[in-house]
């Protein structure tokens, strides 16, 4: 029995240190799948982000209909129209050398006048172009080119466009059609402008003929720089290697979301604690909406710092808020969701913060059941007392909500609401009246 004793401990000792190797591999390995699991939820979220990003530029960047849509309203927008009027005017006088066709037309004593009368008619050229720029026939124009544009941009590769001229260091887009519909109508209101009727190609229907630059040259008796009206909207040797990289996003881009729906899962099953995990993507989202936005705002900025400084790139700011307006508005969303996301998986948990949250919680939602059922017992009699106070006080909130919200919408979503307001209480009183 004296023997039997120190080998049985000796058998404890080795079964206790079996169970802590067994329990030090267990907590290695719980400790492991943790940090893999925060490592993949972080770079699936960060590909999330990336994902609709790459959905946006597939949708609207890279789709000729959708782009179409998103810049057709940029012409009746007042900076960039005063951007695009300013560059048009300046294109137009030195191509028509207007002060030397008003030297030619005044007498011989009165030509010293020319240069002061071509630099007043500026202004209402300058007007006349932002007129054609906001009609409803320069729209169809505006629509044709950019479709163009957009479908010829989109073949960057081989570069062969003749609307819009891409290179390695900037891209070109082609104003002409604006200038011809800016001369009409100056032939119409000046014709002594041009010591003829103008007689250039009607635009209004959409259709741009393909020799409209021969067709001006030979209308204004001049001939045209070869860049004539080509506006350079950026140029920077990054665009060619930033086109390659959105074109080749776009060949991959179901690739790219199937490898992020399985990063999620894996991290899912990685994860010993899913709850954690949910939580960690949720505030990795709202980590990743941030960064990718202050990217794009970088890049934006970096663009603008390309475009001259004053019109132009008031200008070009806002055609590039337009461009990117609905993205911004999946930024917000993906930002919203990881906010949600996190805070609801937080609420959740066993911590201490979570269960006094919750604690919380039921105990107002028992107050607003008890607030309810004593509306329910006593609203209607008491609103069939104070009727006339009661509907005076929905008008005078009616009031004041559409003296703060002034458009159309939220005016008429005031009367809908004060509609139904004024009829409920009406609908209380007369119940308190039947059952009384």
């Amino acid at each position: 029995m004296t023997d039997e004793l120190p080998r049985l401990r000796a058998q404890v000792y080795a079964l206790q240190a079996r169970l802590d190797q067994r329990e030090r591999r267990a907590a290695t390995v719980r400790m492991l799948r943790r940090i893999g699991a925060a490592v993949l939820i972080a770079v699936t979220a960060f590909a999330l982000v990336m994902s609709v990003v790459g959905i946006w530029s597939a949708r609207t960047a890279l789709n000729t209909d959708r782009w179409v849509a998103t810049v057709a309203p940029l012409p009746k927008d007042p900076e960039v129209a005063a951007a695009v009027a300013d560059f048009a005017t300046v294109k137009l006088f030195a191509a028509v050398d207007v002060e030397q066709r008003l030297r030619s037309v005044l007498p011989e004593q009165a030509a010293f006048v020319a240069g002061p009368l071509a630099s007043q008619l500026h202004a209402p050229v300058r007007a006349t172009a932002t007129k054609v720029l906001g009609s409803d026939q320069f729209q169809r124009v505006w629509t044709e080119l950019n479709r163009r544009a957009h479908q010829r941009a989109l073949a960057v590769v081989e570069g062969d466009s003749d609307l819009v001229a891409v290179h390695q260091d900037r891209v070109e887009i082609d104003l002409l059609p604006l200038i011809n519909e800016v001369l009409r109508t100056l032939s119409a209101q000046l014709p002594t402008l041009f010591g003829k009727q103008l007689s250039l190609p009607d635009l209004s229907s959409g259709e741009i003929p393909a020799d409209l630059r021969v067709r001006v040259q030979d209308s204004l008796g001049v001939t045209l720089p070869e860049n004539f009206a080509q506006f350079t909207v950026y140029d920077s040797g990054r665009l060619w290697a930033a086109q390659q990289a959105v074109t080749t996003a776009k060949r991959s881009l179901v690739l790219f979301l199937i490898s992020t729906l399985v990063l999620l899962v894996l991290a899912l099953l990685v994860s010993p604690d899913r709850r954690r995990t949910a939580l960690q993507l949720g505030l990795w989202l709202v980590v990743a909406a941030v960064a990718v936005t202050a990217t794009l705002r970088a890049v934006r900025e970096q663009i603008l710092q390309n475009v001259p400084e004053g019109l132009y790139r008031d200008g070009a700011a806002d055609v590039l808020t337009t461009v990117f307006s609905q993205l911004r508005t999946r930024g917000w969303q993906m930002l919203w969701t990881g906010a949600v996301l996190a805070l609801l998986m937080y609420a959740i948990g066993p911590g201490k913060g979570p269960v006094w949250l919750r604690h919380k919680t039921v105990e107002a939602w028992g107050a607003i059941r008890r607030g309810v059922q004593t509306l329910a017992a006593h609203g209607p009699s008491w609103t069939a007392r104070h009727l006339d106070v009661v509907r005076v006080g929905g008008v005078a909130v009616a009031v004041v909500l559409a003296l703060l919200f002034s458009s159309w919408t939220a005016l008429l979503s005031i009367v809908v609401v004060l509609v139904a307001y004024e009829l409920l209480v009406t609908a209380f009183a007369v119940r308190s009246t039947r059952t009384g």
